[in-house]
């Protein structure tokens, strides 16, 4: 039997976009943190503060273990990266990914960069198309009636830009948990996704690498590489779906910088 959808008030995504607003303010704290040099504990211990100081609780810390407020996963490290000692060098290219807990409802989001120089201008653009393709999927899902329209937008970026997903890994329903049911595919599947109605929230999350769409995870049980030492990429937002349009719960904006390339404006939570 499939878990049902948790769908929310507007009063609860009004909660959901102060959690959203904090992780903002973290990731961008932790983006700032990393240069060539610095420890990727550093990156994290820099989110959490940020949380720490918003009175806000890590809805990473701890969870089925997990050791810290965020993950940092560099180069083929495609998510899920514990912080710890590694050095960041030059070049590098890391995924952030953390949330926050308000009142008991979660905000989740992840960003990509490349540190210092970039190596290649197959890495400026794996981290573009992967930001791309998460904004094209947050926009199809404006104007979707089901959940995999929003799969075949993200899919078709994917493929133009000769990129791949990482197979068995998605985005997911989030609200009074971090991972709720739906699932939210990054490329077509067989089967009926869920329908798009308002009080459904979301986060979208593509994870995008420029090889093999296989992986594997480290000995650490979280970690995951992929397969052929590949690099990857990982974005994603919180989105919040009403009657009156869609609010991406993890912008201050709301979504209208990423979404105004695809004519969409977001509809505020009032």
């Amino acid at each position: 039997m499939r878990d049902r959808i948790e769908y929310k008030t507007r009063d609860q995504m009004r909660v959901m976009a102060q959690a959203g607003v904090i992780v903002e303010r973290a990731l961008a704290a932790a983006r700032s943190a990393a240069s060539p040099g610095v420890k990727t504990r550093d990156i994290e211990s820099a989110a959490a503060a940020v949380i720490a100081d918003a009175g806000a609780t890590s809805n990473f810390l701890g969870y089925h273990g997990f050791p810290a407020t965020a993950c940092v996963s560099v180069n083929d490290e495609v998510v899920h990266g514990i912080p710890g000692d590694r050095i960041i060098m030059d070049g590098d290219v890391v995924s952030v990914d953390c949330g926050a807990i308000v009142d008991g409802w979660h905000g989740d989001s992840a960003l990509t960069f490349i540190v210092g120089d970039p190596r290649s201008d197959a890495d400026v653009q794996l981290v573009e198309h992967t930001r791309r393709s998460l904004w094209a999927g947050i926009a199809a899902l404006a104007t979707a009636s089901r959940l995999d329209e929003v799969a075949a937008a993200i899919e078709g970026v994917t493929v133009d830009a000769g990129l791949h997903p990482l197979l068995g890994y998605v985005g997911h329903g989030i609200g009074t948990a971090m991972h709720q049911a739906p699932d939210v595919m990054n490329y077509r599947t067989r089967g009926r996704a869920a329908r798009v109605k308002p009080g459904l929230c979301v986060a979208i999350e593509p994870m995008l690498v420029q090889g093999t769409s296989d992986s594997t995870v480290l000995e650490d049980d979280w970690t995951v590489v992929s397969a052929d030492g590949s690099r990857g990429a990982h974005w994603e937002h919180s989105i919040a779906v009403h009657d009156g349009g869609i609010w991406v719960l993890t912008a201050s904006d709301g979504g209208r910088a990423g979404l105004a390339p695809f004519g969409i404006e977001p509809a505020p939570l009032v």
